[in-house]
Order: structure tokens, then sequence, then C-alpha cells
């Protein structure tokens, strides 16, 4: 079996306002189709930003993420940028706040950590 590369990566949100303005206008995706399924009553919104795609489920009612102590399943979602310090920066102006940077120990570039408005871990990675 060979497996080329990650399709897209799923995210689910209670807040279609909040998380679609989240990805979009602050994270820089671009909608490449919003879909509104009614037999579901939730919205599927398919993100787009380089080679990296989204699909964000808004579907309210859902339980909260368990958090620390963390619980089996996805733990975060990391993206690789040029600069962490520089794009940590541009998200604390648009009100994202962001952990202090720090040096990964195996890898030794620099990374930090913010969350989307559902809880979900996001990490910037140099």
């Amino acid at each position: 079996m060979k497996l080329d590369t990650i399709h897209h990566i799923a995210i689910i949100g209670s807040d279609y306002e909040k998380s679609k303005n989240f990805y979009v206008e602050i994270l820089g995706f671009e909608v490449i189709r919003e879909n509104y399924r009614e037999e579901r009553k939730d919205y599927k919104i398919d993100l787009r930003q380089g080679n990296v795609e989204l699909e964000l489920f808004i579907i309210p009612g859902r339980p909260k993420r368990p958090s620390y102590p963390e619980a089996n399943g996805l733990r975060h979602l990391a993206f690789k940028v040029e600069d962490v310090e520089k794009t940590a920066k541009e998200l604390q102006a648009l009100g994202v706040e962001t952990e202090p940077i720090r040096t990964d120990e195996f890898t030794g570039e620099k990374m930090t950590f913010f969350f989307d408005p559902d809880g979900q871990p996001l990490e910037l990675h140099g």
C-alpha cells in the first residue's frame, strides 16, 4: 500500500460565524464550496490554502472537545510556516492568543500553539 499524501482534514465547529471567520478571515483559507445539509441540520464548508484542505462541519450541540488531560484521537493540527515569530505576531494582531514560542527538543525548530474557537489545538511549526 502507498498513501501519497493527506487529502483533507475534517474539523467540527459549533458556531458557524465564529468558525468560518476564524478559518477564512484569520487563517486565510479560501472557501471552495459551502453547503447546508438540511437532513443533518449542519453546514459543510470545504476550505483550501495552498495544498492544505479542510472540511469544516458546523454541527450545533456536539460535545465539547476533551482537553487536559488529552483524550485519544487527533491531538493537534500543525501548520508549517516560514517564520513562527512573525506568524504568531500576525495572529496576535488579529486577536488570537498564542502560547510562548519554544523550540522543539527533537528537531530544533521553533513552534507555538493557538486554538480555534472550539478549543482545537493548532500549531505553528518552523
